[in-house]
């Protein structure tokens, strides 16, 4: 395959968005790509939509799950692959669907997601950060925001 040329011309984008993804067949997904002459790939996740068409609210935790199951992936992935990963924010499913969790109410998920991709994980601490940046007093992962 790498003979055609296309591994030099491309980078192959490996998404998925669940919260329990498979982390060994995403390695072993990366090793594949690697094997055949692709020097870069990318991850792509989700901080918002992709779990419902017709959700109106973002459930944090989903979506923090999901970066988290990424950033395994990436440790476990031959050194210097990933050349980075695009946090996607669905806005609907089809063009002839209802839009789903606007911008607004993603933004804790937002910051959540990328705290967790900067830090290399999630606990308290960043959890309180998140809390200070946005003006909130309560950070809810598990449950709908109110």
């Amino acid at each position: 395959f790498s003979e055609s040329g296309v591994p030099q011309l491309v980078q192959p984008m490996i998404w998925d968005y669940a919260a329990d993804l498979d982390v060994e067949g995403k390695v072993h997904l990366v090793e594949k790509y690697h094997r055949c002459g692709f020097s870069k790939v990318w991850f792509a996740s989700a901080f918002k939509g992709a779990t419902g068409v017709n959700q109106s609210l973002t459930l944090v935790g989903h979506h923090l799950k999901n970066h988290l199951q990424w950033l395994k992936v990436a440790s476990n992935s031959p050194a210097d692959v990933l050349e980075g990963i695009a946090l996607t924010g669905w806005q609907r499913y089809d063009h002839f669907s209802v839009l789903c969790e606007l911008l607004p109410v993603a933004i804790p998920s937002l910051a959540v997601c990328l705290q967790a991709l900067k830090n290399g994980g999630y606990s308290e601490k960043i959890k309180e950060n998140v809390e200070k940046l946005l003006g909130m007093s309560n950070l809810e992962t598990e449950t709908f925001m109110r």
